[in-house]
């Protein structure tokens, strides 16, 4: 295998973008429980565009004593205890995310990952929490930097609603599959790679 780095590893200061997004039974990343957990990686090519790479994704069983809202569960369509979604627990959810974006990370030549996420304070505090309540040490981002969508996507097209920066950027948005991990993920994923690529076109 070679060591040379791939040229994502100095775009954003040897950081890894990798795009998050969870499902959760409220908005206390303390007490309430994440409900489906998703990523994307984000690749770069020989001229310097980004583009979303490898998903992952997982239903997650609420940890034991968490806390769920009804209102969470009207607004995201999800019935945490439903057999069909084959939920894992928290810590296998994290263990398998967290091993697939190392191996990125690693495969680059990135010094570490860094979270995008669309209002991406929230994501982090809650992925946080969960990796210290599951004693997971190797968490691989960094602890408190992120890339939040929510503020990129407001200086880009003066809009901080995902599906309306979308609607601005020309990339399609379903209302009907919105709120669900991984469709969110990857259309904050597409809208990330807008904003930047734009950027790397104008400079």
């Amino acid at each position: 295998m070679s060591d040379q780095k791939e040229p994502i590893a100095g775009r954003f200061r040897g950081f890894l973008p990798v795009v998050i997004d969870l499902e959760t039974g409220g908005f206390n990343s303390d007490t309430d429980a994440i409900l489906e957990i998703a990523a994307v990686l984000i690749r770069m090519d020989d001229k310097g565009l980004l583009r979303p790479g490898e998903q992952f994704f997982h239903n997650v069983s609420p940890f034991e004593g968490a806390n769920i809202e009804p209102s969470s569960l009207e607004f995201t369509g999800i019935d945490p205890y439903n057999p069909l979604r084959m939920a894992v627990d928290e810590k296998q959810a994290l263990t398998d995310v967290f091993s697939g974006i190392r191996g990125e990370v690693k495969r680059t030549g990135c010094q570490r990952a860094i979270i995008v996420a669309h209002n991406a304070a929230f994501d982090q505090a809650f992925l946080n929490k969960a990796a210290e309540r599951c004693r997971i040490k190797r968490n691989p981002f960094h602890p408190f930097s992120s890339f939040d969508t929510a503020t990129l996507c407001g200086l880009a097209y003066g809009q901080t609603v995902l599906a309306r920066a979308c609607k601005s950027a020309g990339i399609a948005f379903s209302a009907s599959e919105a709120h669900s991990a991984i469709y969110d993920c990857e259309k904050t994923a597409e809208i990330f790679c807008d904003v930047v690529n734009r950027w790397q076109q104008f400079s």
